[in-house]
Parts: structure tokens; C-alpha cells; sequence
């Protein structure tokens, strides 16, 4: 096990993983089934779920929230370090 000698909690790198994966596969499957009118990834699982192409944006959005989260996180451990 290790530690996490940043002053951050253990799941910021998860946070940004997490966060980066939804976002490219909420909003890249959004863009891509729009114009080129086939689904892949989440969008094709959305799909076959019966969903409805919005909620690509949905998951794109939960990236962008959990990538704003970790952003502000980083920040606040670097601003911590500071001092």
C-alpha cells in the first residue's frame, strides 16, 4: 500500500481518470453519433438500454463535474503546500 505523500485524499487520481473518461466518452459519443450517426462506447450501451441520445451529454456533464472537483482539489493541496 502506499501513501499519498501530495496532502490529497487517495481517490484524486481516480477523480481525474474517472473524470476524463466520462467526459471524452459522454461528449465524444454525443458528437459522434450526431454527425455520423453510429454509437460506440457509452453511447452504444446507452442505446441499447433504450436511452435516449441526451443522456450522452449527462455522462459528459459527470466527467466535467469530477474534473472541475479535481482541478479545485489540486489546487487547494497546492495553495496547502504553500503555506
Amino acid at each position: 500500500m502506499t501513501r499519498n505523500s501530495g496532502g490529497g485524499d487517495g481517490w484524486q487520481g481516480a477523480r481525474w481518470v474517472l473524470g476524463a473518461v466520462l467526459a471524452v466518452q459522454g461528449f465524444g459519443s454525443y458528437a459522434t453519433e450526431a454527425l455520423a450517426d453510429t454509437s460506440f462506447g457509452v453511447a452504444g450501451l446507452l442505446r441499447a438500454a433504450g436511452l435516449p441520445i441526451w443522456t450522452d451529454l449527462v455522462v459528459g456533464a459527470a466527467g466535467a463535474v469530477l474534473l472541475a472537483w479535481a482541478a479545485a482539489r489540486s489546487r487547494a493541496n497546492r495553495r496547502g503546500a504553500r503555506v
